[in-house]
């Protein structure tokens, strides 16, 4: 199974989380690259690989309503309303801009995230990233006390 890490940055508290130690914003970039490229067609490598890892950012917590439930998949916070679940947002603050998405399944003994796909881009359609496993009682701890930074922790392989 995955291991899970919620944390919050910046004043309006943005939720982020890390799977199994890396960012979900290089999960996300690592599996849109090669749609991407194919979209684009890239003159410059350079730019597209900075747009990948920064085309995502964390949910405010305003716009999330309960934390908790969201991340459980029982909320009406951001999403669609679809049955899918926003895990990131745009880096313009928006989340409707340019949201991630994913179902999320809670059962007794674990949480799932599956099904990633990025709506405005449906003939993308599921991208190749997760499933995601989470044994419940550790991401129930995880998401209960996430970490605060005062910045946006994420750096990037840049």
């Amino acid at each position: 199974m995955a291991r899970i890490e919620f944390f919050t940055y910046t004043s309006d508290r943005r939720w982020g989380a890390r799977i199994d130690g890396a960012d979900l914003r290089v999960h996300a970039a690592d599996a849109v690259r090669p749609r991407w490229e194919e979209e684009q067609r890239p003159e410059e490598p350079a730019e597209v690989e900075e747009f990948l890892f920064r085309q995502y950012a964390g949910l405010a917590e305003a716009d999330l309503g309960d934390p908790v439930a969201h991340f459980l998949g029982e909320a009406a916070g951001p999403g669609p309303g679809d049955g899918s679940t926003a895990v990131l947002g745009c880096d313009c603050g928006l989340w409707q801009c340019w949201p991630l998405l994913t179902r999320i399944t809670a059962a007794p003994g674990a949480v799932v995230w599956a099904g990633f796909r990025q709506p405005h881009r449906p003939a993308w359609g599921e991208l190749a990233l997760g499933p995601f496993a989470f044994p419940r009682p550790a991401y129930e701890r995880a998401l209960g006390s996430p970490v605060h930074f005062a910045e946006d922790p994420f750096t990037g392989p840049m």
